[in-house]
C-alpha cells in the first residue's frame, strides 16, 4: 500500500496525461474494435452488401477481440518510458499479446471451416447434391484439428519451448501414451471405418445389437444416437466397426407378410375366389409392387389350410408401413366377411376312455 502510495505520490503532471493518453487509446479500440472489423471483413467482401452477413462471418468476432487487445499492448508500449517499465516485463507483454493474436486468429480460421460458415455453405453450392455431408463434415473437424495444432506448435515456439527437447520427450513417454491411448486409436479407426464404408450417416435409422434410433452426429471418437425413447447415446466408434448394423433408412420397399389359416372345410371354389379377390385388392392398391404380389395356397396343416398374403410396399418409414398394413389386414377382414369364410382355431380334441 506504502508503495502504491509513494507511486502517486511521485506522479508528475506529464505522467498523468501520458495515463489518460493510454486510457483514451484502450477507449477508443474497445468502442470502434466493431467498425474496424466491419471495415477489415468488408474490404475482402467487398461484394456482399448485407452487414448482417459480415457481422455472421467467422472473423468478426476474432477481430474484434484481437482490436481490444492491440488497445492495450499500444497503451503500455505507449506508457513504457513515462512509468519505466522493465524490459523483461515488456517482453512478458508481448509474449502474452502474440500468443492471443495466435489463439484469437487460429479460432477465426477454424470457425471458417464450420458448417455454419458462409465459406463452406459456398463450397457446397458448388459441389454435387449428391455429396456425402457427414463425409464433408468429417473433413472439416479434421482441418479444425490441423488449425489448431499448427497454432499449438506457434504458441509453444513462442513460449521458447525447444521442439526438438519436446518431441524427444514425447518419444521417450511414447510407449506409456500408447498403451493408454489404445482405446482411442480404436475408437479413431473406427471412425475412420464409417466414413470410409459408410454404413451410414446423420439422420439414417439404425439399429446394433442393443441400440436403436436415428443417428445424430459423428465424432473422431464416438456415434451420437437418437434412441426412440428419446435418449442420446454415445457409442464408441469401435464398437461400431465391429457390430453388424441394420439400416433401416436404406430400404427401398418393405415386405408385408401375413399367414390366414382357414378352416380345413372350406370348399376349394370358395378358396380360389378368396385368394383372387386379395389379388385383386392387392393390385389395385398404390405403393404395392406388383411384380411382388403372392397370394398362394401354402400348407395344409392340422388346423387347417394356410394361405400366405405377401407382397412389398414403397411405405418404408415405420409409421406410414404401420398404417399400410392396417390398411390390408382391414380389407383382407372385408373379404373374408363377404365371402362367408371362417379363420380356423387352434383346437384339439380330447378323447376319453371309459
Amino acid at each position: 500500500m506504502n508503495k502504491i502510495v509513494d507511486f502517486i505520490q511521485n506522479v508528475t503532471s506529464v505522467e498523468i496525461i501520458d495515463i489518460l493518453i493510454a486510457v483514451v487509446i484502450i477507449l477508443f479500440f474497445r468502442i470502434f474494435s466493431s467498425a474496424l472489423s466491419y471495415i477489415i471483413i468488408r474490404m475482402f467482401k467487398f461484394k456482399t452488401k448485407n452487414s448482417k452477413k459480415i457481422k455472421e462471418s467467422a472473423f468478426y468476432k476474432p477481430l474484434r477481440i484481437f482490436f481490444i487487445i492491440l488497445g492495450f499492448y499500444i497503451a503500455i508500449l505507449f506508457l513504457e518510458e513515462p512509468i519505466n517499465i522493465s524490459e523483461k516485463a515488456m517482453n512478458i507483454v508481448t509474449k502474452i499479446f502474440e500468443i492471443i493474436s495466435v489463439i484469437t486468429f487460429a479460432k477465426g480460421i477454424a470457425e471458417s471451416f464450420t458448417p455454419q460458415s458462409s465459406f463452406v455453405k459456398a463450397i457446397k453450392q458448388k459441389m454435387d447434391k449428391d455429396s456425402d455431408d457427414t463425409m464433408f463434415d468429417f473433413i472439416l473437424k479434421i482441418l479444425r484439428v490441423i488449425i489448431y495444432i499448427i497454432a499449438g506448435f506457434i504458441v509453444i515456439t513462442l513460449l521458447g519451448i525447444n521442439l526438438n527437447g519436446l518431441v524427444a520427450g514425447l518419444g521417450i513417454g511414447g510407449v506409456i501414451v500408447t498403451l493408454a491411448a489404445q482405446d482411442t486409436a480404436k475408437n479413431l479407426f473406427g471412425g475412420l471405418v464409417i466414413f470410409l464404408d459408410k454404413p451410414f450417416v446423420v439422420g439414417d435409422w439404425i439399429q446394433m445389437d442393443n441400440y436403436e434410433g436415428t443417428v445424430e452426429d459423428i465424432t473422431f471418437r464416438s456415434t451420437r444416437v437418437r434412441t426412440f425413447e428419446n435418449s442420446l447415446v454415445n457409442i464408441p466408434n469401435s464398437i461400431i466397426s465391429n457390430s453388424s448394423i441394420i439400416n433401416w433408412s436404406k430400404m427401398e420397399k418393405r415386405r408385408y407378410k401375413t399367414n390366414l389359416c382357414i378352416q380345413i372345410d372350406t370348399p376349394l371354389e370358395k378358396l380360389e375366389k378368396f385368394k383372387n379377390r386379395i389379388e385383386e385388392m392387392l393390385q389395385e392398391k398404390e405403393g404395392i409392387y406388383a411384380d411382388s404380389i403372392l397370394v398362394k395356397f401354402d400348407e395344409i396343416n392340422d388346423n387347417g389350410i394356410n394361405v400366405l398374403v405377401s407382397s412389398y410396399t414403397d411405405s418404408v418409414d415405420y409409421p406410414s408401413y404401420l398404417a399400410e398394413r392396417e390398411n390390408i389386414n382391414y380389407k383382407i377382414m372385408k373379404i373374408l366377411k363377404e365371402e362367408n369364410i371362417e379363420l380356423a382355431y387352434d383346437t384339439k380334441t380330447v378323447y376319453v376312455k371309459n
